[in-house]
């Protein structure tokens, strides 16, 4: 079905028509000017996303379900990194004339696949068109008491430094949906150039093997947002002194941490986790696994420092791993590698070219 056969309030009546409230802190939801909010006791977090195709995502290779679901996830990911609970989203849709109502059905119930895992309430949002494709931009609020929010800014000299999961598989995983779509084009191309239409014909069901990758995979196209990290942090009493989640890179976020908090740090590379898939991808395609885990971003990991008397604590909690400890400022940021060596930490991760 085209989209201006329901027109603009019929696409929205046609995705939210059957949203049920599942906070208390959601007033009124979808349906008038504006939603209304209720934070008596709390602070309010707020943070948003712009997600533009061809920039942050390639319909190639990605699904609007898987989409739906990511560009929720990322944004829940962002509320659990200070600590808080996700409690609204706001999703607002550029939309070219290409897409039908049954594909923004699709992204809207990726959407509310990851919103519903994390018991997000959809409150609101905007569609209009748009002549250069698909763009999204959510905004996710939550809560968290003021005493309970961590900042990026408060890493200690003697903190230990964890992360939750294993990196780069997010990275690898776009490496081989990148290499896939390559070949696909260039057989294309050939079968153009030669004229052999029975090819073409079979380029179009085109399946590229993806057997035993089917980890990276996932880690691309279904960011999950670490919401079990911090309730297990809860559970041990365990308050981190500075967080933050992987969206551009260990490197580049782990120098965040330590410009903001006035601080240096040392890890240790054997101590970086990464999956066994990973690590064959990496093999294959001639990277060094390490910089890949350093700097490819979207694992949507978390990034956090704790006191050093939490260290039997954290050693307890299956899913984080101890990767190095916080120094004082003068001693810089430093990688030690399996051999010993020492090298400067560098932010090699995504950055928005403008």
């Amino acid at each position: 079905m085209e989209i201006a056969k329901l027109g603009e309030f019929g696409l929205i009546d046609r995705l939210t028509k059957d949203i049920e409230i599942k906070n208390e802190s959601t007033k009124y939801g979808v349906g008038d000017d504006c939603a209304v909010l209720s934070y008596p006791d709390k602070q309010v977090l707020v943070t948003t996303d712009l997600l533009m195709e061809g920039v942050h995502f390639d319909l190639t290779y990605i699904d609007l379900k898987h989409l739906g679901y990511k560009s929720a996830m990322v944004n829940i990911s962002d509320i659990f990194a200070m600590n808080g609970t996700p409690r609204q989203m706001t999703v607002s849709l550029a939309i070219s004339k290409r897409f039908s109502v049954e594909d923004i059905e699709a992204f809207y119930t990726g959407l509310r696949l990851a919103c519903d895992k994390w018991q997000v309430d959809i409150v609101g949002g905007d569609t209009t068109s748009s002549f250069t494709g698909l763009a999204i931009s959510i905004t996710c609020i939550g809560e968290a008491k003021k005493e309970n929010i961590v900042y990026r800014n408060g890493a200690k000299n003697t903190d230990l430094v964890c992360v939750s999961g294993d990196l780069g598989a997010a990275y690898m995983g776009l490496q081989l949906l990148e290499r896939e779509k390559a070949v696909y084009y260039q057989q294309v191309e050939d079968a153009k150039k030669s004229g052999n239409k029975r090819a073409l014909e079979e380029l179009a069901h085109f399946q590229p093997d993806f057997s035993g990758k089917e980890y990276l995979l996932q880690r691309q196209l279904q960011a999950e947002a670490r919401g079990d990290i911090i309730e297990k942090l809860r559970e041990a009493g365990i308050h981190p002194t500075a967080m933050m989640d992987i969206s551009d890179g260990l490197s580049s976020e782990l120098l965040h941490i330590c410009k903001q908090s006035g601080v240096g740090c040392r890890i240790y590379e054997k101590n970086i986790p990464i999956d066994y898939q990973t690590a064959v991808m990496a093999e294959e395609m001639n990277m060094n696994v390490t910089t890949c885990a350093l700097n490819g971003g979207e694992d949507y990991e978390l990034l956090f420092t704790v006191p050093i008397g939490d260290h039997e604590k954290i050693e307890q909690i299956d899913g984080i791993k101890l990767i190095g400890h916080i120094t004082e400022e003068k001693f810089g940021k430093v990688l030690v590698t399996r051999d010993n060596q020492e090298f400067e930490l560098k932010a090699q991760g995504w950055t928005s070219n403008f």
